[in-house]
């Protein structure tokens, strides 16, 4: 049986000023870096096959930290890339929120009816993550493989391997707290 190792990214600065990051590059905070070096120290000496990482810096840099733990050499993997939330990126959450209060509200409740301004859409996004997950099945038919991805990126595999809800995408719940747990795959995680 395949286990997938999801472990969310340390904290940005965009992150812990209550910015949407979405697609945008970049690096983790000092508090981020910590948080990651804790979530390695967490994870050491567990057996992970592979390691797979977005391409933004935040994801680059945390699975550098845990691939140095873990005795691995971290693959760029274009399918993990952040969420694109368009226009939206850089923005403030509350002035979203202020700004367009249905449409925040929207989001926070159904966001896979809202696609935001020049953004992707919820269904873009779990269609490439299921290409993605197809691919890892196909090539790790067993053992434990490590994804270093966002949080919206890691709350909609999350919701795909789980089939639980989508929470908050933006992270505003725990914003700055890195997380990872260890997730066994069934057959139909790939599945649309």
């Amino acid at each position: 049986m395949l286990t997938i190792m999801l472990v969310r990214t340390g904290a940005t600065e965009y992150e812990c000023q209550g910015r949407i990051q979405g697609a945008l590059d970049v690096p983790l905070s000092e508090d981020g870096r910590q948080q990651i070096e804790q979530v390695a120290e967490q994870v050491e000496g567990t057996e992970v096959d592979a390691l797979y990482a977005g391409p933004c810096r935040a994801s680059q840099q945390s699975a550098e930290i845990l691939a140095d733990r873990l005795s691995l050499k971290a693959k760029t993997v274009e399918g993990l890339s952040n969420l694109n939330l368009g226009l939206w990126q850089g923005m403030l959450i509350k002035d979203v929120k202020n700004k367009q209060p249905k449409v925040y509200r929207q989001w926070q409740d159904h966001p896979e009816t809202v696609c935001p301004p020049s953004g992707e859409t919820l269904k873009a996004a779990r269609e490439r993550l299921q290409q993605l997950l197809a691919k890892v099945m196909k090539k790790h038919k067993s053992g434990t493989v490590g994804l270093v991805v966002d949080t919206a990126i890691a709350r909609l595999l999350r919701n795909m391997l789980r089939e639980d809800a989508l929470g908050d995408l933006w992270g505003v719940e725990g914003k700055c707290l890195p997380q990872w747990e260890l997730i066994e795959v069934t057959a139909g995680a790939a599945s649309p």
